[in-house]
């Protein structure tokens, strides 16, 4: 049994001892007899660290017990101190001051009352019970204890001791205990925060001047004091400066310097004509110098005068608001997507809030030639909205406007750039001037480009549509030499029926003028893009979307998101392109291929996004969004791949150029059964002999006059004298039947020989059965003479191969896209050494390594050639600059 000193006497202890002892509970046992042991004297434990954890605890409740019981004298105070310092004892008559006073005083009294029966002196013991109460098993409550039996056993002594020692690592670790402040259950409508919110807004609109009013009601007795003269004054800056309001009794005398155009505003309590007002800030001043209010605008720099008890007197400067200044930085940019960046940088004192930038076509730096020698019609000027910085300070700023003019009539043509900037008062800046074309979209493929100059004269002037309507025929004159399918010449034979039917019916409107070059820009950019429009463009705004999460801090959940979506639309995007290159591999020559250039495979394309999104995770954002321009622009680049034959060619590949030149071969019997067909119908023509002869010497001098008497050149030419003879030497029935039987017999050979097995291997083995079936039709028909029934055999035929290469093409790309390593085939190792580990070239662009794979031979000598002749013409041009000619002139070096 333990017993604490305090509770019981030594006589009623010892007698507790006694009837433990003899309790019936436990028997009497014999145990040895002990030698005396010495009682041992518990003694209160107090640390140092307890002494400080009862101390500030005992503070708290001190604290704790003053706030519960005085908040609402302090809310009183609070409140009253509000009233003060917002001048309410200098707003009103004295009958209401008083009131208001004894308002207050019997406020005060009432809680002064609540605090008196919750007013007591917390004592030590509460602290300590606090403490205690915050520890397990209450150790100081412990430490307090006193052995009651056993002291003569040594065992039980023993325990005892190890149990005080226990409470006494306990007690070392007592803390302060925060006291309890909270007056929810007391204060349910919060009228503490009410007061001390009306403080704040008092101390920060207020002044603490009005604390001499205290001092005058003193003096005053009655409120004599407060009849005395007072005044007050603002001044507000006008709302765009964003600058806050200035209070004037706050401001010393002397120089003031204010905003242009700032409000004034004055208030004179008291005797009328005690106080007056003398200022020289506005240009005419009819008001009453000792109106009680008076408002006003400073618009000039003058002095400001309160004349009168406690008057101040300043002598205001004002700050001039400039108008904005904006001016062009540096030259445009077009894009491979054909929008324009014009950079420019604009400043303002207070920052510039619009603007717009105003084009203009500026018609004597044309080049009034062809279609453009026309005055043009009238065209109202664009007037785009000037872009403002969206973060950051708009005093002082570099932004440029972004936007795609490809569409729009001046395209690549000269203009004349005015940006003018405006700010919050109406000031507009001085108009800065830009000379530059519009830049816009370029079109690559010939056919396109031809196009897109007639959809611009047609825009130039309706008088140009009799010329348009000449050259959109000649274009249509030989179809199967421009058009590589029926549906685009049929566009092109719509567009031209419509504008001669207008052109017939008394000329052409504005609907039919814009109808008529939306249907031109529609069929340019099947020329330009083929089928992979969709998707080049779902690839473009994964980018942008992946560049904007860079540049906005997303998370790596979203930027992991984003990436996966860049992937998969690079991925459709190569198979559109993959299916392309298959539809135009009769266009291919295998020899025309440079030895020297580089192919790109998935897994290289896979290799290039893999590092890109390793940047982003090892946070080097700025290199990995730089990383990512590369790629866009190695993709927006590229046209159409497709591996050649030569050394090294994979299985796939072959069979891929066996299909395409049996379908060319189709495609030349197809044409000479045309003309064949021709001749039934016009038999007093030329002979086909003749015909064919002079064309295959037209082709022939074409290749020598494309490449001069270097190997290709002599090539070409001897393929074309070869065509052409064979061609006016078997031009009857039995010898087309003949040829389309070897063709059937080659396309055997082929079918026999596909690598491809499973579902590819079906669709392919499907589409060549269909051109077998339609190659035998096409030969019994030219047996029998039926022409017109062959040539719509031999066009099955073709359709069914260029399917057959379609599959055999998206087939192979996935495939090389499930390929383990980094190598494709037929060109191992060659991008292993010549591609950083980023996957770009040495001097740092992925598009190095495109090469010739992405065109025709002939197409990139043409291209070659156009970009030479225009370099030449740049250099010889005197109003450019030294620097840019130097540069031009080392470019030509290297030609």
């Amino acid at each position: 049994m333990i017993q604490r000193p305090s509770d019981k006497t030594p006589h009623q202890a010892k007698t507790a001892v006694s009837n433990s002892r003899s309790s019936p509970v436990s028997p009497p046992v014999s145990r040895p007899v002990s030698p005396p042991v010495s009682r041992p004297v518990s003694r209160p434990v107090s640390p140092r660290v307890l002494r400080r954890a009862v101390w500030l605890t005992h503070l708290g409740l001190i604290c704790e017990t003053l706030w519960r019981a005085f908040w609402p004298l302090f809310s009183v105070l609070m409140a009253g101190m509000a009233f003060v310092f917002l001048g309410g004892l200098s707003s009103g008559s004295t009958p209401v001051l008083w009131s208001s006073v004894g308002l207050a005083a019997v406020a005060a009294i009432a809680a002064l009352a609540y605090a008196r029966p919750r007013l007591f002196w917390p004592r030590q013991s509460d602290a300590v019970a606090r403490v205690d109460a915050a520890l397990p098993g209450q150790p100081l409550a412990a430490l307090r204890d006193q052995q009651a039996t056993g002291t003569e056993d040594p065992a039980t002594v023993a325990l005892w001791q190890a149990h005080r020692a226990r409470m006494e690592r306990r007690a070392a670790a007592a803390t302060p205990q925060s006291p309890d402040l909270s007056l929810t259950a007391r204060d349910p409508y919060a009228l503490r925060f009410v007061a001390a919110v009306a403080l704040m807004v008092a101390l920060l609109f207020g002044s603490l001047w009005h604390t001499r009013d205290l001092v005058e009601l003193a003096r005053g007795g009655a409120g004599q004091g407060l009849s005395g003269p007072t005044w007050e004054g603002w001044v507000e800056p006008p709302r765009h400066t964003g600058l806050p309001a200035l209070y004037l009794n706050d401001q010393p005398e002397g120089a003031l310097s204010l905003p242009e155009n700032s409000r004034i505003t004055l208030r004179f309590y008291g005797e009328v004509g005690a106080l007056q007002l003398a200022q020289t800030l506005t240009l005419a001043d009819d008001a009453d110098p000792s109106a009680p209010e008076q408002a006003f605008t400073a618009v000039q720099g003058g002095a400001l005068q309160i004349l009168g008890p406690n008057g101040r007197a300043w002598q205001v400067s004002l700050i001039e608001d400039r108008a904005p200044s904006v001016q062009s930085e540096g030259s445009s940019e077009v894009a491979a997507d054909g929008s324009l960046t014009l950079p420019f940088s604009a400043q303002d004192d207070y920052g510039v809030t619009g603007g717009v930038i105003r084009i203009e076509l500026d018609l004597a730096a044309i080049d009034r030639r062809y279609g453009l020698t026309i005055d043009p019609e009238p065209r109202a000027a664009l007037e785009l909205p000037l872009p403002l910085s969206l973060t950051g300070d708009r005093r002082a700023f570099t932004e440029a406007l972004i936007d795609d003019f490809s569409e729009h009539p001046w395209a690549n043509l000269p203009v004349r750039f005015t940006f003018v900037a405006e700010d919050a008062a109406g000031q507009l800046s001085d108009p800065a001037l830009l000379q530059a074309p519009l830049g816009a979209r370029r079109f690559f493929d010939p056919v396109a480009a031809a196009l897109i100059e007639q959809r611009r004269d047609l825009l130039w002037s309706r008088q140009n549509g009799r010329r348009i309507a000449q050259v959109l025929r000649t274009m249509g004159h030989y179809p199967s030499e421009l058009f590589g399918e029926a549906g685009h010449y049929l566009q092109l034979r719509a567009i031209l029926s419509k504008l001669e039917a207008a052109l017939d019916s008394g000329g052409l409107d504005l609907t039919t003028q814009d109808q008529l070059a939306e249907a031109i820009w529609t069929l340019a950019m099947q020329f330009e893009e083929g089928e992979v429009g969709d998707a080049l463009e779902r690839m473009r705004q994964a980018q942008e979307r992946l560049s904007q999460a860079m540049r906005d801090g997303a998370t790596d959940e979203e930027i992991a998101r984003l990436m996966q979506e860049l992937r998969d639309a690079t991925q459709d995007y190569m198979r559109q392109l993959s299916r392309q290159a298959a539809e135009e591999a009769e266009d291919l020559d295998p020899g025309e291929q440079s030895e020297n250039s580089m192919t790109l495979s998935q897994s290289d394309l896979q290799a290039m996004m893999d590092r890109i999104q390793e940047l982003m995770e090892q946070g080097r954002m700025a290199e990995a969004e730089q990383a990512l321009r590369e790629f866009q622009q190695m993709m927006e680049n590229m046209r159409v791949t497709q591996g050649q034959g030569g050394q090294g060619n994979s299985p796939g590949q072959q069979a891929m150029e066996g299909l395409a030149d049996t379908l060319r071969d189709q495609q030349d019997l197809s044409d000479d059964s045309f003309r064949d067909l021709q001749q039934q119908f016009n038999p007093q023509g030329q002979p086909n002999g003749q015909q064919g002869q002079q064309q295959g010497q037209q082709q022939g001098q074409n290749g020598q006059g494309q490449d001069g008497q270097g190997e290709n050149g002599q090539g070409q030419e001897g393929q074309g004298q070869q065509e052409g003879t064979q061609q006016g030497q078997g031009s009857g029935p039995g010898d087309l039947a003949r040829r389309q039987q070897a063709l059937r017999n080659q396309l055997s050979d082929q079918q026999g020989n596909m690598p491809l097995a499973g579902p590819e291997g079906e669709a392919l083995g499907d589409a060549l059965d269909r051109a077998g079936r339609a190659m035998d039709g096409a030969e019994q028909a030219l047996r029998d003479g039926e022409f017109g029934d062959a040539i719509d055999q031999q066009s099955e035929a073709m359709e069914a191969l260029r399917d057959g290469m379609r599959a055999l093409g998206e087939a192979l790309a996935d495939q090389q896209q499930n390929q383990p390593g980094g190598q494709q085939d037929g060109n191992p190792g060659r991008m292993g050494n010549a591609l950083d580990p980023l996957g770009r070239s040495r001097n740092g662009q992925f598009g190095d390594y495109l090469g010739d794979d992405m065109l025709n031979g002939g197409e990139l000598r043409r291209r070659a050639w156009d970009l030479l002749e225009e370099l030449r013409r740049r250099a010889g041009e005197r109003d450019r600059s030294e620097q840019e000619r130097d540069y031009l002139k080392r470019l030509l070096d290297n030609f």
